[in-house]
């Protein structure tokens, strides 16, 4: 159970779900240990990416910091040139 609060526009996560299998609620499980983190701004606003491990599977989580947690924007798998960039080899327990 995270601490921080994941909030998104549930029409965004239904269309998210349907078109990528990923639901914005399981930004709950990505890992922020193993991301890489940058900040893009698009249509004035700051937006943040982080570049992670969901399980074994690189992932790239787009959101912005809100009160109390963070707005869920984008969620997906990485693609194949971001994973040759951003990917780390991950230690299994």
């Amino acid at each position: 159970m995270s601490i921080v609060k994941i909030d998104y526009d549930p029409k965004k996560n239904e269309k998210n779900i349907r078109e990528r299998g990923l639901s914005f609620d399981r930004a709950d499980e990505f890992d922020f240990t193993t991301a890489s983190f940058f900040l893009v701004e698009r249509s004035g606003e700051v937006r943040r990416v982080a570049v992670g491990y969901l399980y074994k599977r690189l992932h790239v989580l787009v959101y912005q910091r809100r009160s109390g947690g963070m707005w869920v924007i984008s969620f997906r798998k990485a693609k194949i040139k971001e994973a040759r960039k951003y990917g780390k080899p991950k230690t299994i327990d």
